[in-house]
């Protein structure tokens, strides 16, 4: 009786919709099948109708909107080459803690074959929203995807994931981590090793720093994005994404293959979900430095405000101008080479460069200049600088890693290396005179 009853006060309210043929099959109730029992005539077009009113007709609660987290953490886990073994390991220390209904951890992994074995030795590329478990030998988050055969050194590839992350799983604030190998800045170079990010061992591809800016472009504002890759953090990469992102937090010289250990940065954010960006910034440089503090291993990880990037140019053409007028070139090479430097020996800490210049120079306007770029990075660019003096092993000695101040720039030797000239550092400042006037005899 109540649907009889209610199918005759619907038509008596909206009989002007009659002729619309307009599809209310909500709750079981068909109208348009109620309305051809009329025989009413119908028009070409179709009217918009409140679905409101329906709702209350037939006794249905509207339902609230879901309010968006507070922060989604998108992991672009690319595992495709020999760090395989490591990213699951990360992703069991991201279930130690897990997705929650204010922080969404969201995974893109990577997988080939060849390196790893573990966990029913899956190929391919799988979307997940992290949650919670205690079992650290198996991913037990839901496969949301699975995309068979994707390209992890695309840079599209980046994007795609991204813009899906940001669409499924809403949140006042975003942060973006790159995870794989990384060594810097540099766009050409077949072998592995050269210079980028995201190295894809099936395609052989690699995301190059103009390319970064690329994606970050095209995600819009992103407040923290975080390079889990080694080399990441210099001038040159830092330039390339200033304009859309807020913090970006890396490591100037190579990460262990540990990399982030993930239940120490992920378990502060989750328990204070209402943090500012430059406060996780700081938890992902936390739970970094406090893993290898506890291990005794020498590390830098550093915390870097975007906004800021574009200042050090100003700077640092100003310090190099200084050296270049009063011709100390002999006194900025020594430091050059005395600067503490990186796995990528043309990487080289710029406070730690800058610093040696001034104490060993006689011209009070390279003082002047040289103290006001040290300033400026350890007061307004560097947000965060955590660093451990290394010990040395087997293959290298002992490192002085506490020297380095949290931003790294490229110091060549010789030529500038193929594609420098393409960097939106290398076009808007001056250091790359500057440093090819050091090697001019």
């Amino acid at each position: 009786m109540r649907k009889i009853s209610l199918s005759a006060l619907a038509l008596a309210m909206f009989s002007s919709v009659a002729a619309a043929e307009v599809d209310f099959d909500k709750g079981g109730f068909d109208l348009n099948k109620e309305l051809a029992k009329q025989s009413a005539p119908q028009a070409s077009a179709p009217a918009p109708v409140d679905k409101g009113i329906f709702d209350w007709l037939f006794g249905k609660k509207p339902e609230a909107a879901k309010a968006p987290a507070e922060w989604t953490i998108m992991v672009f886990g690319n595992g495709k080459n020999d760090l395989e073994p490591f990213l699951m390991k990360d992703l069991n220390e991201m279930e130690k803690i897990g997705s929650t209904d204010k922080v969404n951890i969201i995974v893109e992994a990577g997988r080939i074959a060849g390196y790893d074995s573990s966990d029913g030795d899956w190929k391919g590329v799988r979307r997940y929203r992290m949650t919670k478990d205690s079992d650290t030998n198996k991913v037990s988050s839901k496969v949301l995807a699975d995309l068979g055969q994707v390209d992890m050194g695309a840079y599209q590839s980046v994007i795609d994931f991204a813009k899906w992350a940001k669409t499924t799983y809403p949140a006042k604030k975003y942060m973006l981590i790159y995870w794989n190998h990384g060594s810097g800045w540099t766009k050409h170079g077949e072998p592995r090793i050269t210079k980028g990010i995201s190295y894809d061992e099936q395609s052989g591809n690699h995301i190059n720093t103009p390319q970064m800016g690329l994606i970050m472009k095209a995600l819009g504002k992103t407040d923290v994005v975080g390079t889990d890759a080694c080399l990441m953090q210099m001038a040159e990469v830092d330039y390339e994404i200033k304009d859309s992102v807020d913090y970006i937090v890396a490591s100037e010289e190579t990460e262990p293959g540990d990399g982030y250990t993930y239940d120490l940065f992920l378990g502060p954010v989750v328990k204070n979900p209402a943090m500012s960006a430059m406060e996780l910034g700081k938890a992902a440089v936390n739970g970094y430095a406090n893993h290898y503090d506890g291990i005794d291993q020498g590390y830098t990880q550093s915390l870097v405000k975007a906004s800021a990037v574009g200042g050090l140019v100003q700077l640092t053409d100003a310090f190099g101008a200084a050296v270049m007028a009063a011709g100390e070139k002999q006194l900025a090479k020594t430091s050059r080479n005395a600067a503490i430097n990186f796995a990528m020996d043309e990487n080289r800490d710029l406070y730690d460069f800058t610093r040696r210049v001034v104490e060993g120079s006689q011209n009070a306007d390279v003082k002047a200049k040289g103290q006001a770029l040290m300033t400026y990075i350890t007061g307004t660019l560097v947000i965060h600088n955590r660093t451990r003096d290394d010990k040395g092993g087997y293959w290298s000695g002992p490192k002085a890693y506490t020297l380095a101040k949290g931003i790294a720039a490229y110091f060549p030797k010789a030529a500038l290396g193929a594609g420098y000239a393409d960097l939106q550092w290398a076009n808007v400042s001056k250091w790359d005179e500057f440093t090819l006037w050091l090697n001019q005899n």
